[in-house]
């Protein structure tokens, strides 16, 4: 679950939460092949005071009807990934993707119950009906929708942060260090493609450095171990934000794609989903939980089924 694993496709944008201590960060973070295992994960509680959306029955009565008389949504989740979902001190699952669905579940008068699971587990589970809908900052790819059907609900890219005033250019950064999670696009892809362009101009490459978390990427820019760290736009933005001054943006953010809530291929509760979700943003409710997060810049006007971009 982070930033973009693996490759374009698999991106699945993910954020570490980070938090001071002892004149470092910790984040929460999540690699390629995460480490969550299978289960019922407890909690869904929102970190946030906004108040539950009410259920409208209009948008209700068009959840599938064995999900319905159920009264779950069953939502199968891989953490962590902060500040999209996580776990917080007492173990509670938090964050804004977790906060965005308990408002859709409230919508659809549903209750919400998050599964932790292996990140390439999800997407066959929801295909066996283990799962009713994934929640794990998944990229709405041409590829995946192949397998299942998306609503879009967030648009992510990749972002570059840096230590103030460091001056780091991403369109310039041969010689550079620069940190990421590994088994990112970042890493993969991003990264490599750039370090290509400096060798094939007789410039220094880009030192790549992968670290297993995205929150020791981002501490090794802070501890100047590195110059830069390149990671997903909300994983990049919540790092800044939480560091109080310690980072700040390495130009602008590139190569935006959305997010999106796999359902399975064909399932009429993409519908529902897709009407919560308008619902919300008319009501002011979806721009109230993302600015909780600080993450007004991926908001989306519109959402829509299967809304891949590659």
């Amino acid at each position: 679950m982070l930033g973009g694993k693996q490759d374009r496709r698999a991106k699945i944008w993910r954020v570490a939460a980070v938090f001071v201590a002892t004149g470092a960060l910790a984040l929460s973070g999540c690699a390629s092949g995460s480490n969550s295992g299978g289960g019922s994960g407890g909690g869904g509680e929102s970190s946030t005071s906004s108040a539950p959306a009410e259920k409208v029955e209009a948008i209700a009565n068009t959840v599938p009807e064995a999900i319905k008389s159920s009264g779950k949504l069953v939502i199968g989740v891989n953490i962590p990934y902060a500040p999209n979902e996580f776990k917080d001190p007492e173990g509670k699952i938090v964050g804004f993707d977790v906060d965005l669905m308990n408002a859709i579940a409230g919508t659809l008068g549903l209750t919400p119950e998050y599964r932790e699971a292996d990140f390439a587990k999800i997407i066959p589970s929801i295909q066996g009906g283990t799962f009713n809908v994934g929640m794990s900052s998944f990229t709405d790819s041409k590829e995946r929708e192949q397998s299942v059907d998306f609503v879009t609900y967030f648009s992510a890219g990749t972002l570059w942060a840096q230590k103030p005033g460091a001056g780091i250019d991403p369109e310039n950064a041969c010689g550079k260090k620069v940190a990421v999670q590994a088994t990112t696009v970042q890493e993969t892809d991003e990264l490599p493609a750039r370090s290509k362009k400096c060798t094939d101009a007789g410039k220094p490459a880009i030192e790549i450095v992968p670290f297993d978390s995205q929150d020791a990427a981002t501490n090794a820019v802070v501890l100047g171990q590195a110059d830069a760290m390149s990671a997903d736009s909300p994983v990049t933005l919540y790092a800044i934000k939480q560091t109080n001054g310690k980072l700040e943006q390495a130009g602008e953010t590139f190569d935006s794609a959305p997010y999106g809530w796999p359902v399975a291929k064909g399932s009429p509760l993409a519908q529902s989903l897709l009407q919560a979700l308008e619902h919300l943003i008319e009501t002011g409710k979806y721009k109230e939980i993302a600015a909780n997060w600080g993450l007004e810049a991926g908001m989306i006007d519109k959402p829509v089924i299967n809304g891949a971009v590659s």
